[in-house]
């Protein structure tokens, strides 16, 4: 006989023989031949090398011990003393009871949504991430929601989360801002067999993310060879120097041309425009050649059309003075005085006849 004791925090179990016979709690006991005490701390978890079937057998185990039974499509919050513990996967588990308060919050996964019963801050809990998907939808975004490929829901601004199981998930977002697509290095041909290359802006915004998302795929690249087939084919019927004549009523046809199948695609398209023309480097030089040629024919005809208004001018002038002999003096003492603003000091020498020369310029 051995004499033992099974302290407060404390479940014993009897064993004889390697098989548990049963079960002691808190008080002094007697020990039989052959029988030996294995001690539980109850504020540890639950462990012991016996079957826990054999163990539920013996009279007083179920007393001291709660079991939980977790389905293949469950999992287990644990909660000890009223704060999250743990997550528990399919399967039997056991807990000691007396020492703490346990509570088990049991929650279905078959479905991919979680109930209201769950806290979002527990879902963001390392231990519970692993079985929880989550999808954050940016304040500029919208997202459409596909379960085992199939459209379900459409998505606002903000964080979703989804429980792991065997259905798939996949979710679609797109930017609901203005966006501007480019349309860069188009090499296009003109009516007149002018090689060029068009740059080409456009501003949309996407007014329909069910159209955009689910009845389309990829539809900024159909909307890029929409423009492009468009821009194309628009330009290849004007010869260069129509094109250049035309420049705003390009963008202008480009954007009506494809309004409608931009709202097939759920986008509205916006504004647009032409941002370059390039041309080839000798047609370049050839234009440039063409623009200096008008220019100087240009100056030629400013040039020309001055020169005869200043000699009709002079004209005038003349006609008044060969009638008015007073405006012809004047003329001449004005002539006289200009000259005399750049003469320092006139010598004069000879006879009494240049005084009287220049009397008769200066008196009537």
């Amino acid at each position: 006989m051995k004499r033992v004791t099974v302290n407060v925090n404390q479940v014993g179990i009897v064993v004889k023989h390697n098989l548990a016979v049963r079960v002691l709690t808190q008080g002094k006991y007697w020990l039989g031949f052959g029988e030996k005490l294995e001690c539980y701390d109850l504020s540890k978890p639950f462990h012991t090398v016996h079957d826990i079937d054999v163990l539920l057998q013996i009279d007083g185990f179920a007393a001291v011990v709660e079991v939980v039974d977790i389905a293949d499509d469950e999992l287990a919050l644990v909660f000890v003393n009223n704060n999250f513990n743990k997550v528990l996967a399919a399967g039997r588990h056991v807990f000691w009871k007396g020492l703490q308060s346990y509570r088990i919050q049991i929650e279905n996964i078959s479905d991919i949504a979680i109930s209201d019963t769950v806290s979002r801050q527990l879902l963001e809990k390392q231990t519970l991430a692993y079985y929880v998907r989550q999808y954050k939808v940016e304040a500029c975004e919208k997202g459409v929601l596909f379960v085992d490929g199939v459209f379900v829901k459409l998505l606002e601004a903000g964080t979703y989360y989804w429980w792991k199981n065997a259905r798939s998930i996949a979710v679609s977002k797109v930017d609901v801002r203005v966006t501007t697509l480019e349309i860069t290095g188009q090499e296009i041909l003109t009516k007149d067999k002018a090689q060029l290359r068009i740059n080409f802006s456009v501003q949309y915004w996407v007014n329909s993310i069910e159209r955009a998302l689910v009845e389309n795929k990829d539809f900024e690249k159909q909307l890029y060879s929409s423009m492009q087939l468009v821009l194309r084919r628009y330009i290849g019927q004007m010869t260069l120097d129509e094109l250049m004549e035309n420049k705003v009523e390009i963008s202008k046809y480009v954007i009506e041309a494809t309004a409608d199948e931009a709202d097939g695609l759920g986008v509205r398209l916006l504004t647009g425009g032409l941002k370059d023309i390039i041309l080839p480097g000798d047609v370049r030089e050839i234009m440039n050649q063409v623009l200096i040629a008008e220019k100087r024919a240009q100056a030629n005809i400013i040039m020309r059309r001055e020169e005869t208004a200043s000699t009709r001018s002079l004209l005038n002038t003349a006609k008044l003075m060969e009638e008015n002999t007073m405006l012809f003096k004047l003329k001449e003492m004005e002539y006289v005085e200009k000259i005399a603003e750049k003469i320092n000091s006139i010598s004069v020498s000879g006879n009494g006849q240049i005084v009287d020369q220049l009397k008769q310029l200066f008196v009537k």
